[in-house]
């Protein structure tokens, strides 16, 4: 798999436009963006899980851009503050990772960014440089917030009167991430809409530590391919930048038609006047031209247009794809939910069940309505939706 950069340089008017829903201080960033300072730019992500998906290139993009544009890219690995979780956009207390489990997701987590970004030239800090070396910090920084100013986080706020508790470590946790811009000392940090509180309070904690304040960018939410929740590995509604080249086209090409221009702005460099016009004329085919587009920045040309005939053939002539996976069982019958959930082709019989009572299962081409018995004694052709195919066989 190569490694993308993007090489286009956006103008100062697009670099704070395109893909950005709030400012603050716009006037104060223009004016430095005007007298030609190189910005600290700062963007700070939790290694809470260990794959990315097209979601978190949101804003690694709009790092890459600043970073084109001759501003120093800053990257804050929480590997700290990932041991608390961050309550944003949470209605219940978040299971704390061990040390294990976030330098596992951490292997890989650099190797997936440098798809977006050019890694040799970002700054990059683990925020347990300065928090694990300085237990007195964490007195410090409590010392210098009020309680009041941080329950007013919204999600506090809810959950407190819904009667569910906020624990005091979730309380500290918007204080850990505002004392990161203190450390690297952030002109600028960029963040999503649910983000706003966390980087409105690395400007609280630079004020407390008689710095200049960091001006703060944020960029819309990504939808999944549900069209309606955030993207979110959790849901599965996600596209991850280790999916498969077929995969990635398909999944695209399920979004519906009202995100193309929100995808093609987040997530590509594509003309979106010629974007605009084209997903109301023929929106399959702008979806396709999306997908061919992303598909080259974290693989190739070739993989993009292979994966376009892929989808043709499979997709819309029907027919089984061309290299079919095929698996071998140790037992010689199983219940159709039981076949489905041991190939993984569904994540639990609850899922199974579902999936063949809504007719999305089909055995060698015949579809199934019921939890049929399956012989394994000689190979047979599973198909769930549209896109997953298994040969299987005892």
């Amino acid at each position: 798999m190569g490694i993308f950069y993007y090489n286009r340089v956006m103008n100062n008017n697009e670099l704070l436009t395109r893909g950005v829903v709030e400012i603050m201080e716009e006037d104060h960033l223009k004016k430095a963006f005007s007298s030609k300072k190189k910005l600290r730019v700062k963007f700070g992500i939790d290694p809470t899980a260990p794959d990315l998906h097209l979601g978190h290139t949101v804003p690694l993009r709009k790092l890459k851009q600043f970073q084109d544009a001759g501003h120093k890219a800053v990257l804050i690995i929480g590997d700290f503050t990932a041991r608390i979780g961050d309550p944003t956009g949470k209605d219940k207390t978040r299971p704390q990772l061990n040390e294990k489990d976030i330098k596992k997701n951490l292997k890989t987590y650099l190797e997936q960014a440098q798809k977006v970004l050019d890694i040799k030239k970002v700054e990059i800090h683990y925020n347990s440089e300065w928090f694990d070396k300085n237990p007195e910090l964490l007195i410090q920084l409590m010392s210098r917030m009020s309680m009041e100013r941080v329950l007013e986080r919204e999600e506090f706020q809810r959950r407190i009167k819904s009667g569910q508790e906020v624990t005091m470590l979730e309380a500290l946790y918007p204080l850990l991430q505002g004392y990161d811009s203190v450390a690297i000392k952030a002109d600028l940090e960029i963040g999503g809409t649910d983000q706003k509180f966390n980087l409105l309070m690395g400007r609280r904690m630079q004020r407390k530590y008689e710095m200049q304040e960091q001006d703060v960018l944020t960029l819309p939410l990504l939808e999944g391919t549900d069209g309606s929740k955030k993207m979110s590995k959790s849901l599965g509604n996600y596209i991850a930048l280790t999916d498969k080249p077929e995969m990635m086209f398909g999944k695209i090409m399920s979004i519906p038609d009202d995100l193309i221009v929100k995808y093609s702005e987040l997530l590509t460099d594509l003309d979106l006047k010629n974007v605009v016009k084209d997903a109301k004329t023929d929106p399959r085919g702008a979806k396709m031209n999306l997908a061919k587009d992303i598909i080259k920045m974290y693989y190739s040309a070739k993989d993009a247009d292979n994966a376009q005939n892929e989808f043709i053939r499979v997709i819309s002539n029907k027919e089984a794809p061309e290299e079919i996976k095929s698996m071998k069982l140790k037992f010689k019958k199983l219940n159709l939910v039981d076949l489905l959930v041991e190939t993984n082709l569904a994540s639990s019989k609850r899922e199974a069940k579902q999936l063949i009572e809504q007719g999305g299962v089909k055995l060698d081409n015949e579809r199934q309505s019921d939890n049929v018995e399956v012989d394994l004694k000689k190979e047979i052709l599973v198909q769930v939706g549209k896109r997953k195919y298994l040969k299987v066989r005892s």
